[in-house]
């Protein structure tokens, strides 16, 4: 019996050391730690040829940030040194969003979006650069655009290569996320390329958005943003995905759901401090892939910062973040 009760207080303290939180914020990772600018939003990254990484985000003119070990990041100004005046024809302000950085044929490619909160009046752009680096990027207007007719909204765009053709995902809202082939020489859409359409949820708002495409092994992911963001600390942003064998789908999450009838697995989502976890893209870096996305820190009246989480895959193939 005095076992057991040496047990049983031995059990107590050991209890009252543990943290207080709910087991949910401990099932899921605290972002790895950054300093220096760490206020962002939608970011994309990736790692520069020329050494060090640069990551481009809503605000500004397309913000722009630079580290050279991933952790220190410094503010570097803009993507572009003054808008494009095609962009007026979409929001009063000039103001793109998410944009979406990739590489190939010896250029930098960044893709954004162009409209008003609340519309499908919108457009896809993109830029090339040989270095990647603010203030180098050089407009190419257009690349997709959707209007009040469509049922799909061109925001949030991320690029992908599969089976020796270029594809955008994209889409907000409206019925989802949806998927186009490119002209790999322009890097715009195909004249009368048929819209895929990869995931949605069968309730309005149908609030999906932010899809980034990643292939591991002989699947395709599907990572998005489901739910409601830029609501500061009231943010319900959280990462799901689901996978498929070929690009344009269909995809299923681990319990064989279709996103097209709102499944996907839960990624990553807000915990601590850190609300409304979204806005994500994928990169690769040594070897490993990384998650860039961003939160709302509550210790901070909800301002959105870099989140980076290395990808981990299961056996199963499914990822996870530490």
């Amino acid at each position: 019996m005095k076992r057991l009760r040496l047990a049983a207080v031995v059990a107590a303290a050991l209890l009252a050391l543990l943290p207080t939180t709910a087991s949910a914020d401990v099932a899921y990772p605290d972002p790895q730690p950054v300093t220096g600018q760490q206020i962002i939003h939608d970011p994309t990254v990736i790692r520069l040829k020329s050494g060090g990484y640069v990551a481009y985000s809503t605000g500004g003119i397309i913000g722009a940030r630079l580290s050279k070990d991933r952790k220190h990041w410094d503010d570097a100004g803009n993507a572009f040194a003054a808008p494009p005046s095609w962009w007026y024809e979409y929001n009063d302000t000039g103001d793109p969003w998410a944009p979406d950085i990739s590489y190939r044929d010896g250029r930098y490619w960044l893709y954004y979006a162009v409209s008003s909160w609340g519309t499908n009046h919108s457009a896809i752009g993109v830029a090339t650069s040989r270095t990647g680096l603010p203030g180098t990027w050089t407009d190419h207007g257009k690349a997709f655009t959707s209007e009040t007719t469509d049922s799909w909204n061109a925001i949030d765009p991320a690029l992908i290569r599969a089976d020796g053709k270029l594809w955008m995902s994209f889409g907000s809202y409206w019925t989802g996320i949806r998927m186009i082939e490119l002209d790999r020489r322009t890097g715009k859409a195909l004249p009368a390329s048929t819209v895929h359409h990869l995931a949605t949820r069968p309730d309005a708002p149908y609030a999906v958005e932010g899809p980034y495409i990643v292939k591991h092994r002989r699947h395709y992911y599907l990572f998005a943003s489901y739910d409601a963001c830029c609501a500061g600390v009231n943010s319900t942003y959280k990462i799901r995905v689901g996978r498929s064998t070929q690009v344009t789908g269909p995809y299923v999450d681990s319990t064989g759901k279709p996103l097209l009838e709102g499944g996907g697995d839960l990624l990553l989502e807000g915990h601590g401090r850190y609300v409304g976890t979204g806005g994500e893209s994928v990169f690769r870096d040594r070897g490993r892939d990384v998650l860039a996305y961003h939160y709302y820190d509550a210790e901070d009246n909800g301002t959105p910062k870099l989140g980076l989480n290395t990808l981990s895959w299961a056996k199963n193939g499914w990822p996870k973040v530490f």
